[in-house]
C-alpha cells in the first residue's frame, strides 16, 4: 500500500537524481525536470500518467522480498543474540546487531529487484527514444545475459549503505525530537508530537541519507563501463556537477520519506497503546 501511494514521488525522484548524466541510458534528450511536481506534471504531459509507475512490479517485488526477510526473521534473530547473554546492556547491542543484519540480508537478497525498478523509472516512454527493456522478467534476463550475476547486484554497498543510514538516523532522530518535545512540554505523549517527531525525522534522514541515495540510483542506472565502481561514480558527479549534485531529487525523496515515516511511526505509536491499553485490561481481569 506504502508503495502504491507513493511510488510516483520515488520516480520523479529517480528522474531528477539521473538528470545531468553525461551517459543517462534511456533518458529523453532535451526534456528538463524542474522540481518534484514540474517533474510529475512533465511525464503525465509527455509520457502518460502510467508513467509514474515505472518499475512499480518490480518495486512490488522489492518490498516482498525485502519485507519479507527483514520482519520475517527479525524476531528469529533477535532470539538467537538475546539469549546469548541475559545482561541488560548486551541484549541491546545484541538487538541492534540483530537489526543490522537483518537489513543486510534484507538487501542483498532484494538488490536485482532494486536494479530493475531504478532502470524502469529512468527509461522514458517517448517516441523516437530507445527502451532498455519492454516488460519486468525480461529486464532480469537481458541484464544477466550482458552484465551477468553482478549486473543484477550492481550497487549493493552503496544500498546496504543507504539503508544503514536511513534505518539508524530515523530511529535516532524520531526519539531525540520527541524527547525534546516532551521535555519542554511543548505537547502531550499524543498523535500530534508523533507526526511532528516522525516528520522531523524524515528531514533529517533526507538529508543525511540523500548523498548515498543518489549515487546508488547512478549507478544501478549506469550502463556497463559508465563507472568503475560507486566510489568513481560518486567522484565523477562531484568532479562534473559539482556538490550540489549529491542533493537532485531531495524534495521527491523527503515528501516520500517523510510521508513514510509519519505512516509507520504513528501505526507504530497507536498500535503499541492499544496493546499496552488491551494487556492492562487483561492483567486487571485477572
Amino acid at each position: 500500500i506504502a508503495d502504491l501511494v507513493t511510488f510516483p514521488l520515488d520516480t520523479a525522484k529517480v528522474r531528477l537524481q539521473i538528470q545531468g548524466e553525461t551517459a543517462a541510458t534511456g533518458a529523453a534528450k532535451g526534456i528538463r525536470y524542474r522540481g518534484v511536481f514540474g517533474t510529475i506534471s512533465t511525464m503525465v504531459r509527455t509520457e502518460g500518467p502510467r508513467s509514474l509507475y515505472n518499475g512499480l512490479v518490480a518495486g512490488l517485488q522489492r518490498q516482498m522480498a525485502f519485507a519479507s526477510i527483514r520482519i520475517g526473521l527479525y524476531d528469529s534473530v533477535k532470539s538467537f543474540y538475546t539469549h546469548q547473554n541475559e545482561n541488560p546492556g548486551m541484549k541491546e547491542k545484541h538487538l541492534r546487531q540483530s537489526r543490522f543484519w537483518n537489513k543486510t540480508l534484507a538487501v542483498s537478497v532484494a538488490q536485482p529487484t532494486d536494479v530493475v525498478k531504478v532502470r524502469f523509472q529512468a527509461q522514458t516512454k517517448l517516441q523516437g527514444v530507445s527502451r532498455r527493456y519492454s516488460g519486468t522478467m525480461q529486464a532480469y534476463r537481458q541484464i544477466f545475459q550482458h552484465e551477468g550475476l553482478r549486473g543484477l547486484w550492481k550497487g549493493t554497498l552503496p544500498n546496504i549503505t543507504r539503508n544503514a543510514l536511513v534505518n539508524c538516523t530515523e530511529l535516532v532522530s524520531y526519539d531525540l525530537i520527541k524527547e525534546a518535545i516532551l521535555k519542554h512540554k511543548l505537547m502531550s505523549d499524543n498523535l500530534p508530537c508523533h507526526f511532528v517527531s516522525a516528520f522531523g525525522a524524515g528531514f533529517i534522514t533526507t538529508v543525511i541519507a540523500s548523498p548515498v541515495d543518489v549515487v546508488k540510483t547512478r549507478y544501478m542506472n549506469s550502463p556497463p563501463g559508465q563507472y568503475r565502481s560507486s566510489l568513481n561514480c560518486a567522484w565523477t558527479m562531484m568532479t562534473k556537477e559539482g556538490p550540489t549534485a549529491f542533493y537532485k531529487g531531495f524534495v521527491p525523496s523527503f515528501l516520500r520519506l517523510g510521508s513514510w515515516n509519519v505512516v509507520m511511526f504513528v501505526s507504530f505509536e497507536q498500535l503499541k497503546r492499544a496493546m499496552m491499553m488491551s494487556r492492562s485490561r487483561v492483567e486487571a481481569t485477572t
